[in-house]
C-alpha cells in the first residue's frame, strides 16, 4: 500500500474545524504520524518488545484507539504465549476498515487479532495482560479519564501492564516553551510549513488536551497501580508503563 503524503493543512483554510479521524486523515495517517510524532517508529517497535515480556497465556491484549493497528501488529509479531489474542478498538470506521486490510496482509504471526469499531469506553476489559493507550487518552474528555483508567486496572490480571503514550504538558512555562518549540522544529525538519503547523495546532486545540506527567501518575496511582514510570520520551511525547 503506497504511503500518501499529508497535505491536509498545506493551503490556507477559511475555517478550521476540529480535528477528526475521517477519511482524509486515514488516507495520509502513516505519513502524518511519522512526521508529527518524534520517535514514533521506535515507540511502536518497543511496545512489541514489552508485549513479548508481559503477555500472559490465556489472556487478552487490548489496543485501545488502535487507528490502523500499528501497535497490534507490533505485539502480534512478538507474542509467543499460548491462547493469547489481541483486541484492537477504534471508533473510526475508516480506520478499522483500512486497518483490517493491513492486518490481512500480515503473515508474520498466527496470533489472533480482532478489530472492533466501537467507543473504547464501551468495551469490557477482562483477562487482560496488556492494555495499550497509544496517544488515545488525550482525546478523551478530562472528566472521563479517571473512570477509564480504573476500568483498565480492574480488567488487568496480576502482573499485567498498561502502556500509556501521550503528548505531555509541562507546568513550568520555560519547559513548556522548550518542548513545544522543539516539536515544531521537528515538524519543520520533516517538511511541514509554518502554515501547516499553525492550522493543525488550531484544529487540535479543543480536541487533544494534554496533561502533565504528575497528573498521569497520580491518576494511575488512584486507580490502584503501585508502579508507573516513563520508559520513552522525545520532546513533549512520552510513554509510561504501569504494572498491576
Amino acid at each position: 500500500m503506497v504511503k500518501k503524503q499529508d497535505a491536509i493543512y498545506a493551503t490556507a483554510l477559511d475555517e478550521i474545524i476540529d480535528f477528526r479521524f475521517d477519511e482524509r486523515v486515514v488516507d495520509v495517517f502513516p505519513d502524518m504520524i511519522q512526521r508529527s510524532v518524534p520517535g514514533y517508529a521506535t515507540m511502536i517497535s518497543s511496545i512489541g518488545v514489552l508485549a513479548a515480556k508481559y503477555a500472559q497465556a490465556n489472556s487478552h491484549c487490548y489496543d485501545l484507539g488502535c487507528s490502523l493497528g500499528a501497535v497490534s501488529l507490533a505485539m502480534r509479531q512478538r507474542i509467543r504465549q499460548p491462547d493469547c489474542d489481541i483486541i484492537a478498538v477504534d471508533n473510526s470506521p475508516a480506520m478499522i476498515e483500512r486497518g483490517q486490510q493491513l492486518l490481512a496482509s500480515d503473515t508474520s504471526s498466527t496470533v489472533p487479532v480482532k478489530m472492533l469499531c466501537a467507543d473504547i469506553q464501551d468495551v469490557i476489559i477482562e483477562k487482560a495482560s496488556i492494555v495499550v493507550l497509544n496517544f488515545t487518552l488525550q482525546f478523551i474528555p478530562l472528566a472521563e479519564r479517571p473512570a477509564l483508567i480504573k476500568r483498565i486496572y480492574q480488567g488487568l490480571k496480576p502482573g499485567g501492564i498498561l502502556i500509556l503514550s501521550e503528548k505531555m504538558a509541562f507546568g513550568e512555562p520555560e519547559r513548556e516553551r522548550f518542548h513545544v518549540e522543539s516539536h515544531h522544529e521537528f515538524k519543520r525538519a520533516n517538511g511541514y510549513s509554518d502554515l501547516e503547523i499553525s492550522q493543525k495546532r488550531t484544529a487540535l486545540e479543543n480536541v487533544l488536551i494534554p496533561e502533565t506527567l504528575a497528573c498521569h501518575q497520580q491518576r494511575l496511582k488512584n486507580a490502584g497501580f503501585d508502579f508507573s514510570d516513563i520508559w520513552f520520551q522525545c520532546f513533549n511525547f512520552a510513554s509510561l508503563v504501569a504494572v498491576k
